[in-house]
């Protein structure tokens, strides 16, 4: 078996792909070839395009790699023939028919809730002065200032866009639960990683494990890479 060697990184909500740097600079000291989607997450389907022509640029098979709502993303535009695997990274996976909105809807007694604002001119925003605590409790206070500060509102559509076939009934999976994201309940992170049938690992993170923990994200993307 050889090494998949392309590294495809789909961010989600509220950020862009800068937060990914941690995670580049670790594969890309190993070979790996890494592109980085900026999707503009205005809706689903933008996304997904934005993301399938990236994918059309490689000259081989990919790990299609998907942060929160970019789980829905990669989830659309895995069925590309050059994804050979999926990584969620505190993710959304919905299924045939799901989008992000369906499946926040009905969240569990006692869950934390995203200081999501109410929309304006179709979109959202996370409430600044909560942002560190929901988003990035595990990041240093100036850092998660900037990305509240850097935030990309995150359109309406987005969260509405349903999957109409999840490339993870079809492709190996890998997910990655934050166990301290106050974005995403953990047990709702187990549930869509056991129903993708992912392969599982478990760190102890905030929503934004990504820019914390780049060097544990980078290891999970490498066994999907093997």
């Amino acid at each position: 078996m050889t090494t998949i060697r392309n590294i495809v990184l789909v961010h989600g909500g509220f950020v862009d792909g800068s937060g990914w740097q941690g995670v580049y600079d670790e594969l890309s000291r190993e070979g790996f070839r890494i592109r980085i989607v900026q999707n503009p997450t205005i809706s689903l389907e933008g996304d997904v395009a934005a993301t399938r022509q990236v994918l059309d640029s490689l000259d081989g098979p990919a790990v299609l790699v998907g942060h929160s709502y970019g789980g829905a993303v990669i989830s659309e535009a895995g069925t590309h023939p050059n994804v050979a695997a999926l990584a969620y990274i505190a993710a959304f996976a919905p299924d045939k028919g799901e989008s992000v909105n369906t499946l926040i809807a009905d969240p569990p007694p006692g869950a934390p809730v995203p200081p999501i604002l109410p929309p304006r001119d179709g979109f959202l925003s996370l409430d600044r002065d909560k942002f560190h605590g929901a988003f990035a409790a595990d990041l240093p206070a100036r850092l998660a200032a900037f990305m509240a500060d850097a935030q990309v509102p995150w359109g309406v559509d987005a969260l509405g866009g349903a999957v109409t076939e999840p490339a993870w009934r079809h492709k190996p999976s890998w997910y990655l639960v934050a166990t301290e994201d106050r974005m995403i309940p953990p047990p709702a992170q187990r549930a869509m990683a056991e129903r993708a049938g992912s392969s599982v690992v478990e760190a102890i993170g905030s929503h934004a494990v990504y820019v914390s923990q780049p060097a544990t994200v980078a290891d999970l993307i490498r066994q999907a890479a093997a």
